[in-house]
């Protein structure tokens, strides 16, 4: 189950509107034959393509277990159901599940579906890493909007302003960090504050980026002072601007559009403002070291605990 979750944590944000799901394939000894993960919407889901591979490599009859992260989904929607992928292959008797589906229209249908076929269905390894590793996709199936991630960097006197003549003040290790975060959101939302002081780029540099991955960009502009030269500037670095009158519009919006996490990287106004509003669900604070060539110290904090 440890090699699955890492299989679908490489395709954390270009899996939207569906989770990152892995699956790893064992032989009736319990040797790993191969693995594989769900990687973009309207592609095969890891069940599927873990099966695909092994009949290309001639591997197929091996296979006896199946170790997936998520409940195999037991409907027709841009792809056949897993279930019925799992099925036709008698040869396959047992399926270890990391959790079950957390759409509410569809748990449990899996599981049952494999049951009543007979396979034997073991539940909840490593359940917590692997609600955790859907959390975004758990909040967009129940609640209807986009898991809402909230970052900031802040120097050593809790300014968030570089100093002069520099774009950034963390270290190394909290910029690839921070790019971690763009890689795995659909979509940005920043403030004019932000771009007039800034003037940001918010692409992925640090790390590589998911291949011709698209994200919207949530604007809050209530004056109309953007740019925009820069509106055409972040177009042209593949993001969709979009204006949100109000942090409700902009979800509804998100969500319409099947965002599953949007990352609000904004000023100190902007972001207390989301902080009041009780709509954020993570928030990650990356505080400048206390002395020169000290790591820097991150603190991430999760609403549901708060509220708890």
């Amino acid at each position: 189950m440890r090699m699955a979750l890492n299989a679908a944590e490489k395709f954390v944000g270009a899996t939207a509107p569906n989770p990152p799901v892995g699956a790893i394939a064992l032989d009736r000894k319990g040797n790993v034959v191969l693995g594989a993960a769900h990687q973009k919407a309207g592609g095969p889901h890891a069940e599927a393509k873990v099966l695909e591979l092994a009949e290309k490599l001639g591997k197929l009859s091996a296979i006896e277990t199946l170790v997936v992260t998520l409940e195999p989904c037991n409907h027709q929607g841009r792809t056949p159901a897993c279930t019925e992928a799992i099925l036709k292959h008698r040869h396959i008797r047992r399926v270890v599940i990391g959790t079950r589906d957390p759409n509410p229209r569809v748990a449990g249908g899996g599981v049952e579906r494999l049951r009543k076929a007979g396979l034997e269905v073991i539940e909840g390894v490593l359940e917590a890493e692997c609600r955790f590793l859907v959390r975004a996709f758990t909040k967009f199936s129940v609640d209807g909007h986009p898991y809402v991630t909230l970052k900031a960097a802040l120097r050593k006197d809790g300014s968030m302003i570089p100093p002069a003549g520099q774009k950034t003040f963390t270290s190394k290790p909290s910029l690839i960090f921070a790019h971690e975060l763009r890689k795995r959101a659909d979509a940005l939302w920043t403030g004019s504050g932000t771009v007039l002081a800034d003037n940001p780029e918010f692409t992925v540099r640090w790390v590589p980026d998911h291949p011709g991955k698209e994200r919207f960009l949530l604007l809050s502009d209530r004056r109309q002072r953007i740019p925009a030269e820069w509106i055409a500037r972040a177009k042209a670095n593949g993001f969709r601007p979009h204006f949100a009158p109000s942090f409700e519009e902009g979800l509804d919006f998100l969500a319409q559009n099947g965002v599953l996490e949007v990352l609000v990287e904004a000023g100190p106004t902007l972001r207390k403002a989301w902080l009041e509003s009780g709509l954020w669900d993570e928030s990650v604070v990356i505080m400048q070291g206390e002395k020169e060539n000290e790591e820097d110290n991150v603190t991430i904090t999760f609403r549901s605990d708060e509220e708890e």
